[in-house]
């Protein structure tokens, strides 16, 4: 395959920045131009619900590379610059001001756009999303001492921004219409300690939908389905998920199916087009993985796409999310268990629970467990065959489980 002479890149997070590094550390040459929406230099997502919101992080300290990483790997970055259409039959992008670029290859870095609470009164300024720099900065304005703080979604986003309202000494009320939040990523035991935090460290936890939002003088009020009384507060959090932004991707024609349908080497139906990051989803994979690990790999996978190398087995999917000064780690899909198996107890503080199919490990979740993550990630990678007494068995060393095992 003759490498393109021109890429370009649409989009400009983790996923869009993994793909030039690993192109330039394959050795292609041609040209790589970035497109972003955004002003400024590209910034990683994840400190925003955490360090940004709390003060400890400015811009500077979350950038995905410094800007001198540009010149030196020969990365057109064109901040600023809207993409309007990717036309991929006539090898080329439309800019947002009608202007078009010819490439050879475009990469659709595009993510996710947060989804907006869809109620009554969801449009309220005072109701607050959290994706963008600019977002955190708004929002950390609000979270002031004595503030009254309502989370409306108790996922990684909501329950990690409910957590540092509280550590700011805001007042934190978080909503969620289910009973135990992501009981099906990381299992019932995990979620449940989980949620049990928020609690503990004095946010008031309320099971129940949300029906409308209504403002009255400085005040929001916030209706609830199903529960006696509405929530007041003085600043609203709306992190009930993101939207994969694949408009463009529909525009011109290529598949999509929650999110962009990708195979090997992160190529879409068009074969001059390719996605990586929120916005794609392997061809077979009922989810499309929202984490920055998985981001990066896809921006490998889609430089050896773009080369026309084979793309290695990248392994189980792993994520992290912080909240209460403890982390939780995930790897694999919890949900493709057949059954758990759990290492520790879940009013104990630190624990694991392995996933298993038949005797083998194919996911886990731990909260301040890193050891433990880092050996059943090998243990589902490879394929190792144990024993689901010892893998419960806190006395034993789970690094001889991954020794004696058997790797098929």
């Amino acid at each position: 395959m003759t490498a393109p002479r021109r890429v370009a890149v649409v989009g400009a997070g983790l996923a869009a920045v993994s793909t030039c590094d690993a192109l330039r550390a394959q050795g292609y040459d041609g040209e790589l131009v970035v497109y972003s929406g955004e002003r400024g230099l590209p910034y990683d997502r994840p400190p925003l619900s955490k360090d940004v919101l709390l003060g400890k992080a400015r811009r500077d300290d979350v950038l995905l590379r410094p800007e001198q990483w540009y010149d030196e790997q020969r990365v057109d970055l064109r901040d600023g610059a809207p993409v309007r259409a990717v036309r991929p039959y006539e090898g080329g992008i439309e800019l947002g001001d009608g202007s078009v670029a010819v490439a050879d290859r475009v990469v659709l870095a595009t993510g996710g756009t947060p989804r907006a609470l869809p109620v009554p009164g969801g449009d309220d300024p005072a109701v607050h999303l959290l994706r963008t720099w600019e977002d955190a900065e708004r929002l950390r304005e609000r979270l002031l001492p004595g503030a009254r703080v309502a989370v409306l979604g108790a996922g990684l986003i909501g329950a990690e921004t409910a957590a540092v309202a509280c550590a700011l000494g805001c007042r934190v009320t978080l909503v969620d219409p289910v009973p135990v939040p992501l009981a099906a990523v990381v299992g019932d035991d995990i979620a449940r300690a989980l949620h049990l935090q928020h609690t503990a460290e004095g946010i008031e936890v309320i099971t129940a939908g949300v029906e409308r939002v209504e403002r009255r003088s400085a005040e929001i009020l916030v209706h609830l389905a199903g529960y006696d009384g509405v929530v007041a507060a003085d600043t609203v959090v709306a992190g009930i998920g993101i939207r994969p932004a694949t408009e463009l991707a529909e525009d011109a024609g290529v598949r999509v199916d929650n999110g962009i349908v990708v195979q090997a080497g992160q190529r879409t139906s068009h074969p001059n087009v390719l996605a990586v990051g929120d916005v794609a989803r392997r061809d077979g994979h009922r989810v499309r993985h929202e984490h920055w690990e998985a981001a990066q790999r896809d921006g490998q996978a889609a430089a050896l796409g773009i080369l026309g190398r084979p793309e290695p087995d990248a392994g189980a999917p792993w994520f992290w999310s912080d909240r209460h000064g403890s982390r939780l780690e995930a790897v694999g899909t919890m949900a493709d268990a057949e059954r758990t198996v759990r290492r520790g107890a879940p009013d104990g503080g630190a624990l694991t629970v392995f996933g298993l199919c038949g005797d083998r490990v194919v996911a886990a979740a731990a909260v301040d467990r890193a050891r433990d993550v880092k050996v059943a990630r090998r243990l589902v990678d490879r394929r190792v065959v144990v024993d689901a007494e010892r893998l419960a068995d806190e006395s034993v060393d789970l690094r001889v489980l991954l020794r004696s095992g058997g790797a098929t």
